[in-house]
């Protein structure tokens, strides 16, 4: 069945990669079977799939381990809303996937490993959602949940060559702790329709699988030969601003980035939209919002657990939170003042906002857990500050994958849309996908 064959591939590959902290093989073998047993099998658009869940949120029977071994071990009485929905559509979850501790970096690696990228594995998958994004490109399974709070699904989807979509506010239940509404779930996956069939799962709305009709996948079927439904000859003609520099002032992006935004909206212009460019860095107030925002939920998180247990990186995070938090400066005034009406100003009266995911390529996968402040600060503020701020504007984003860098790693676009726009950016990374293709999966496998 598809769930073995999953599961010895993660066998076989898991020990370079260290995507999983569980497999749970036996379970998965049992959950798949019973879903062949199931009286609404033929209608299951997930019949048999073999998915892997974030360590953020309970999966039954498992305990939540935020990538820490100051965390409660107990396992979780019940599934998560978008756990137990992926069940409910067939789904079948092999294995929880490792994240940094608290999921406070754009790496994946804590007391559980270290997490490796499959196209170069002496590099990080990102962070924090960097176990399934590894999963997903390493072909260990087909699609992954992640969670993604100041762009933990889009980056490591960016650093892997794979899709991944931050659904704006309220289209999906929040993992807990939501982080003052900046966290939201989503998908991982290798293709656009894909994508959109477990975001549409996720959601409890099918209409976001497709503008059309949607087919299940049936058992005995791998999803890679799963058609979707995304129609991406639609008439739909959007306007786009592109964007190759929106970073503040004092933030660098790679110039081989910046030449892939400028390539993927080309490409959009020949599919028909009106292209027009979007020179105006974001405001410098908006990183440093993001930053003490970053501190902030350090401390919170922290805050009850264990100290002697927190790795170094954790209690450097939470520590520079508790300073900043008493002089009030913890980035609320900022994600209010730029949800409220800033993200709009600065948008403008484009329908969707191409930028880069990341502002250079990953850095090493190593124990950044075992540094401090700065050292983490500068690695994650160099390579990933071009996703929080759709966090804090609370706005659906996404990465689709466009070429690949000098370094042999892929590269990203990030596109971004007002809110209720996810089906924009869908159709829109379809259309890229269909003009300039990209591996189903790295060379590793």
């Amino acid at each position: 069945m598809v769930v073995e064959e999953h599961l010895r591939a993660i066998a076989e590959r898991d020990g370079n990669v260290g995507a999983f902290r569980r497999v749970r093989a036996e379970e998965a073998v049992a959950e798949a079977r019973a879903v062949q047993e199931r009286e609404d099998l033929a209608e299951l658009p997930l019949a048999g799939v073999p998915i892997a869940v974030k360590d953020t949120v309970p999966v039954r029977g498992e305990a939540v381990r935020h990538g820490s071994a100051a965390t409660p071990d107990a396992p979780a009485a019940g599934d998560h809303p978008v756990v137990a929905r992926l069940r409910e559509a067939g789904a079948v979850v092999v294995g929880i996937t490792n994240v940094p501790e608290l999921c406070l970096a754009g790496f994946s690696d804590s007391v559980y490993g270290v997490t490796r990228n499959p196209w170069n594995l002496e590099r990080t998958p990102g962070g924090s959602s960097g176990g399934s994004a590894a999963a997903v490109a390493a072909g260990m399974v087909p699609l992954a949940h992640g969670t993604d709070g100041l762009g933990s699904l889009r980056i490591p989807a960016a650093c892997c060559g794979i899709v991944s979509i931050k659904p704006g506010t309220g289209v999906l239940p929040p993992p807990e702790p939501d982080w003052h509404g900046l966290s939201e779930n989503g998908p991982l996956a290798t293709t656009v329709a894909d994508l959109a069939l477990a975001l549409a799962v996720m959601s409890g709305d099918m209409s976001l699988a497709t503008p059309g009709e949607t087919e299940s996948l049936r058992v005995g079927e791998s999803i890679d030969d799963y058609p979707g439904g995304l129609t991406t000859s639609e008439p739909v003609r959007l306007k786009v601003a592109v964007a190759p520099r929106p970073l503040p002032p004092g933030f660098a992006v790679d110039g081989e980035f910046q030449e892939a935004v400028n390539g993927a909206a080309r490409l959009l212009g020949e599919a028909g939209h009106t292209v027009v460019e979007h020179d105006v860095r974001l405001p410098v107030w908006t990183g440093t919002a993001a930053v003490a925002t970053w501190f902030a939920l350090a401390r919170e998180d922290a805050a009850g657990l264990d100290r002697r247990r927190l790795e170094r990186r954790t209690r450097a995070l939470a520590r520079a939170g508790r300073i900043l938090g008493a002089l009030r400066w913890d980035g609320a005034r900022g994600r209010d003042r730029w949800r409220a009406h800033g993200a709009d100003q600065w948008f403008g009266d484009a329908d969707v906002l191409v930028t880069p995911t990341l502002a250079t390529a990953p850095p090493r996968a190593e124990r950044w857990g075992h540094r401090g402040l700065l050292g983490n600060a500068r690695a994650n503020l160099t390579y990933a500050p071009a996703t929080a701020a759709w966090n804090m504007a609370g706005w659906p984003a996404m990465t689709v994958p466009y070429g690949r860098h000098s370094t042999g790693l892929p590269i990203g676009v990030q596109l971004v849309a007002a809110p209720g726009g996810e089906t924009q950016l869908l159709t829109l990374a379809a259309q890229l996908e269909a003009a300039a293709p990209w591996p189903r999966h790295a060379p590793l496998t």
